[in-house]
């Protein structure tokens, strides 16, 4: 407890630089990924200094409609499961304009399961740290200009794109969900549909989604 409110003394001194309004356009390649079950808990969540409160269930609602949000827009050929722990958070409270105005931020884990090896994909799990996005709204503070609802609604979307940031970061570095063959392979998959319906003959996606061993779920949830 006493690491996390230290790291949000030092994150209420910092502007952030994610810009999570990209959902209207194409997602950033990702390989084969389909987005399997999206499980998000706040077992130990820390509530750090100045901050509103904000209930678990608050928080595993907002960052669900955010995961969910930004990663079914995926439709790759294999599942692979996000399990998210929110483990601290910051939302402002109104304060003086210029002056002592504290930023929102969140801090969460992430692990990534991959359903047909029935395995984490990476063992520890990669901490997320968000801060609240710079814009008209928060330059004076976002506790003067923004209801808890709208902070968290924020800081959850911020949360979701880095963490589409570090899958795509991993897919290249670490070959995940197929690496760069499986965009190529996407693409070439996109484009025969598109010109199979251009000449008046559909064509369907060969790729069909596999099963999820019911098992699955209960390993996800309990890591």
């Amino acid at each position: 407890m006493l690491r996390l409110i230290a790291l949000f003394s030092l994150l209420l001194s910092v502007a952030a630089c994610t810009n999570p309004n990209d959902l209207d356009k194409a997602p950033v390649p990702l390989g084969d990924f389909k987005l399997g079950y999206n499980v998000v808990v706040a077992p130990n969540i820390t509530k750090g200094p100045a901050s509103r409160d904000a209930s678990k269930e608050e928080w595993t609602t907002a960052m669900k409609k955010a995961v969910g949000a930004r990663f079914s827009r995926y439709d790759g050929d294999k599942l692979y499961h996000l399990a998210i722990s929110i483990e601290g958070y910051v939302l402002a409270v109104p304060g003086v304009p210029l002056i002592a105005s504290p930023k929102s931020a969140l801090i969460l884990n992430v692990t990534v399961w991959d359903d047909a090896a029935g395995k984490k994909m990476n063992e520890k799990p990669e901490q997320v740290t968000v801060i609240e996005s710079f814009s008209g709204e928060t330059v004076l503070g976002s506790g003067l200009t923004q209801s808890k609802e709208k902070q968290m609604q924020n800081l959850s979307r911020n949360a979701a794109k880095l963490i589409q940031n570090w899958l795509v970061r991993q897919k290249y570095q670490e070959d995940w969900f197929g690496g760069t063959a499986a965009d190529r392979k996407q693409a070439r998959a996109v484009a025969t549909t598109k010109a199979g319906t251009t000449a008046g003959k559909p064509v369907s996606p060969a790729a069909a989604t596999p099963a999820v061993a019911p098992a699955a779920k209960s390993a996800v949830a309990a890591n």
